[in-house]
């Protein structure tokens, strides 16, 4: 297709729409009405012939289609936010980029923003919460990467390593195996599904139980909505220990019994030609105190 025809206004509704799986959550992202998405993603599938979405009751499935159209769109607006993003931190030199995933945002880092401010209210930092990669060459960035490491083509620091445990609201009253039967268990997608991380047969074997003795699932394609349907007790979830530190001393989690499965570490990345940068050396120095404030103990948060 001509580039002069690209239909990007459509583009852009069938993207957020696929993001939210909701013609109305895209309507309130893009500031216009859930009629207006609906029918900008109509014209797109006149466009290209094909069916995007599967219309229900207050729902909408991404069909075949979509699920091949959606990923190239992400990437390429995650793309386009980046570069603005470079381009416009280059006129202030004291602002520094964080990128970090969505879920590290809205657990970890949100929360503690308000000491970052306090012992640095004059830095200007912006959070690029994406499940893809900033390139850490553009502008004054840092990165936190989830991984085993090595990154030879960075400076890298590693900041802590992770667990993963079986977590629930206090309020289901969950205190053996057999009581996992009678609740849900919680999946969501991993944004990288090569990384190796525990899953549910992992816990399960460790536990000594099959996933036959788990309770229906619930799936979800984003981790922080895992988080929050745990929280209000929908089920049970199999989530990072350090992602859900606040969640456990609130009270509002907390890890009934079963194994402790090892995760991956956490790493600071900064490129190597802007390590020396007084800016970033101050936001790198706040990151590396704050996890090393997280406690150790492996016994913390689980109750006996």
């Amino acid at each position: 297709m001509n580039r002069r025809r690209l239909p990007l206004s459509q583009l852009r509704a069938f993207e957020a729409a696929a993001r939210h799986r909701s013609f109305k959550r895209a309507a309130e992202e893009l500031a216009v009405t859930p009629a207006a998405i609906s029918h900008q993603v109509r014209e797109l599938e006149a466009l290209l012939g094909v069916t995007l979405f599967e219309r229900r009751t207050r729902q909408v499935v991404a069909t075949a289609a979509a699920e091949v159209l959606y990923p190239v769109l992400r990437q390429g607006f995650d793309a386009f936010a980046e570069t603005l993003d470079a381009l416009r931190e280059r006129s202030s030199s004291e602002s520094v980029t964080l990128s970090c995933t969505p879920a590290f945002a809205s657990q970890w880092l949100l929360p503690r923003l308000a000491d970052f401010h306090a012992r640095h209210p004059g830095i200007d930092l912006r959070i690029h919460a994406s499940e893809a990669p900033l390139d850490l060459e553009r502008g004054l960035s840092l990165a936190i990467r989830y991984g085993m490491g090595p990154y030879p083509e960075h400076e890298a620091v590693e900041l802590a390593h992770d667990d993963f445990v079986l977590v629930a609201s206090p309020s289901l009253g969950l205190a053996r195996v057999e009581d996992l039967k009678a609740v849900r268990h919680i999946v969501f997608d991993w944004y990288c599904p090569t990384l190796g991380l525990p899953s549910w047969a992992h816990w399960c074997q460790a536990a000594g139980c099959a996933l036959t003795d788990l309770g229906p699932s619930l799936s979800f394609s984003d981790e922080s909505h895992a988080v929050q349907a745990a929280i209000a007790g929908q089920g049970v979830a199999l989530l990072s220990q350090t992602l859900v530190r606040a969640e456990f001393e609130r009270g509002v989690l907390h890890v009934p019994f079963g194994p402790r499965l090892p995760g991956l570490r956490y790493h600071l990345l900064m490129s190597r030609e802007q390590a020396g940068h007084a800016e970033l050396k101050r936001v790198a120095a706040w990151l590396k105190g704050a996890f090393a404030q997280e406690p150790n103990g492996k016994n913390d948060v689980v109750n006996a």
